[in-house]
């Protein structure tokens, strides 16, 4: 094997192990930023011996050794860490264990303990949203600050003070590892999803840039959904927020042209659509409905995404149970957004009329002063409706507003399309 495919083995097997490094490594450090600190350490020794040595037979379990160890050693020579030694120490005896022991453990099924405990610190609402997604990517996903500025369009120091600032954050604040009790579990899990939602939504359709999609952010939101869902059997929204992503998912290959082209929903070949994560999606929306709780905001979503997902086209979707689901979905999570697109769901089930008549209900909002997809959908109704130079003019707007150059390029076109 040589160096250059060593050095692939190390970056495949960072990407899969890192979490569950990290988080093992927090069971001994307690701090988030130095447990990371330790475990780039293991990187970096890994970097220098295994091209020499080879990539060892159980990769995950080497890292994690040479990680724990220099925890140990970090543990036993600082003074700032004396009071921690003193309480870890009181803990093993206490639990008849060694610091060896429990770092191992995070090698065996407690593993999942230990992720979930990562997670929900690493999205804690203490945090700025901002932080909270570059964190999460940066622990759970192992992704580097260059890429995760590469694919939000942020200056690389940007991305790297929020990062440091959120670890200060959580030092300062002296936020514990740990699942939290259930009077808080509902807001905190809300908050993982939250992330991931956002994580997950700017790889499917890019606010900014010249990509439609970003493909890497939404197969890391899918990856840690899933995830979490095996750490959270119980919680329906988790299972909701992973339908979601899964049907959404099975569109990519149709949602773009030969030339990296937008191609709306319903313009896309579903022929294209991947089967196999319709299905899944399918069983994780089942799986949401089976524990029995009142649905929630995802759930919701995951069951308009399997609308779309079980039309054999755009004319066979049931319009009116998407309009309905969004009127649901309203009514959970009250939001301008939400009714834009049960305007567009009424404009396909009742006819542009009633769809334009509810989206201008809308021109008020603040919210969307500056949002694209208003005049954007207002448009299209507008063109169904037969008042092109309306149409063409809110194509022309919605195209000023968008910071995506596809999308802008895609309602440009349709502006100039719309007969004078």
């Amino acid at each position: 094997m040589t160096a250059s495919d060593v050095h692939r083995a190390i970056d495949a097997v960072w990407r899969l192990e890192s979490a569950r490094i990290i988080a093992g490594l927090m069971r001994i450090v307690r701090d988030v930023g130095i447990a990371e600190e330790l475990a780039q350490d293991a990187l970096v020794i890994a970097l220098e011996k295994w091209p020499e040595s080879g990539v060892p037979a159980n990769p995950g379990a080497w890292l994690m050794a040479t990680a724990k160890h220099r925890a140990i050693d970090r543990v036993r020579r600082d003074v700032r860490l004396e009071s921690k030694q003193e309480q870890l120490g009181h803990e093993l005896r206490t639990e008849q264990v060694s610091a060896e022991d429990e770092v191992d453990a995070a090698l065996d099924d407690e593993v999942g303990d230990d992720l979930l405990r990562l997670m929900f610190i690493s999205c804690h609402p203490v945090l700025s949203t901002e932080a909270r997604v570059a964190l999460t990517l940066r622990l759970l996903g192992g992704l580097t600050t260059d890429e995760i500025a590469r694919a939000f369009l942020v200056p690389e120091p940007t991305v790297a003070q929020r990062i440091v600032r959120a670890k200060r954050t959580l030092a300062r604040k002296q936020i514990p590892f740990e699942v939290p009790p259930a009077g808080e579990r509902a807001a905190r899990l809300s908050s993982v999803l939250e992330v991931l939602y956002l994580v997950f939504n700017e790889g499917y359709s890019a606010t900014a840039g010249d990509d439609w999609m970003r493909p890497a952010l939404c197969q890391e939101a899918l990856r840690l959904g899933r995830i979490l869902a095996e750490l959270a059997p119980d919680e329906p929204e988790v299972h909701g927020l992973v339908a979601l992503m899964e049907i959404q998912s099975s569109r990519a290959k149709a949602r773009t042209g030969p030339g990296g082209e937008p191609i709306p929903l319903l313009e896309q070949n579903r022929g294209r659509w991947d089967q196999l994560l319709i299905h899944r999606g399918f069983a994780a929306l089942l799986r949401a409905e089976k524990i029995g709780a009142p649905l929630g905001p995802y759930v919701v979503q995951g069951a308009i995404a399997a609308c779309h997902a079980q039309a054999g086209s755009a004319e066979e979707t049931d319009w009116e149970r998407i309009a309905t689901l969004y009127g649901a979905l309203a009514h959970l999570t009250p939001s301008p957004v939400v009714e834009l697109n049960r305007a567009v769901a009424l404009g396909m089930a009742f006819g542009p009329a009633r769809g334009l008549e509810h989206a201008d209900r809308l021109l008020g909002e603040p919210a969307l002063a500056e949002y694209h997809l208003l005049p954007s959908v207002r448009a299209d109704l507008l063109a169904r409706l037969g008042r092109a130079a309306e149409a063409r003019s809110e194509y022309e707007r919605a195209a000023s507003l968008t910071r995506n150059a596809r999308e802008r390029t895609l309602l440009l076109e349709r502006a100039a399309a719309c007969a004078p």
